[in-house]
């Protein structure tokens, strides 16, 4: 089957050639890598051009101006199944998802539909973490979970399998959250439908190279998004 990662970049020049090379050695013989850059101001765009070049399995999607995770997400999901993908995945560049996890998310999509990269079932975790963000994010999951009702434990995560059904199937125009609250719709949506999620461990590593994208107002937005899913699918429009 077809499988395509999506790789949304923002200033990550020093991790994009590593991050591509590593990814090289573990796609299977249909995969490929669509880097989506949002006119990263420090040249990851024109880097991305001259690797695919370079490298045969990699595509680019310039993006003019930053708009957030989930829209650069959405642009390369919809590149993706107008490419023929058959599985869809989403990743970060700065190696907080390992890519030699890749085959093993692949291998779990062979009996599930969604398949998350999942920090908080037993053999997940996190590593050079401090105490404060281990909360926030810990703390963020539980308060998904508990207020949509749903057994997954990672609702936040950003490593991702899709059966190219699901994106099919969960109205992609209709999403417009943007960090964390993407990530928790998607899922969201896919349960909603009935689609099988699986959560594989996998241990989350804090980025070396590079500046964090996370802030407040990505944190505020998945709190008050999550209720309104909750309530949106309680009159039948989710």
């Amino acid at each position: 089957m077809k499988t395509v990662i999506c790789l949304p970049t923002y200033n990550e020049r020093e991790n994009l050639e590593p991050m591509l090379r590593a990814l090289g050695g573990v796609l299977p013989a249909a995969g490929r890598v669509l880097v989506i850059d949002d006119g990263s101001p420090d040249g990851t765009g024109e880097l991305a051009d001259r690797l695919a070049d370079d490298l045969g399995f990699v595509d680019v999607l310039h993006r003019e101006t930053k708009e957030g995770l989930g829209r650069a997400y959405l642009a390369g999901f919809r590149r993706a199944l107008a490419d023929g993908a058959d599985l869809v995945f989403e990743m970060d560049c700065d190696f907080s998802h390992d890519p030699a996890d890749v085959p093993r998310l692949l291998s779990a999509a062979e009996a599930a539909d969604l398949v998350l990269g999942s920090r908080y079932v037993p053999g997940g975790g996190t590593a050079n973490w401090g105490v404060g963000r281990r909360f926030v994010s810990s703390a963020g999951s539980l308060y998904a979970r508990v207020l949509l009702g749903v057994p997954i434990r990672d609702l936040t995560g950003g490593f991702k399998c899709y059966r190219r059904a699901v994106l099919e199937t969960i109205d992609l125009d209709s999403i417009s959250s943007l960090g964390y609250a993407f990530q928790i719709e998607t899922t969201y949506r896919a349960l909603r439908r009935g689609f099988r999620v699986v959560e594989l461990p996998i241990t989350f590593v804090d980025r070396e190279v590079g500046t964090s994208k996370m802030s407040r107002r990505i944190m505020l937005e998945a709190a008050w998004r999550v209720p309104a899913l909750r309530v949106r699918a309680m009159a039948g429009r989710l």
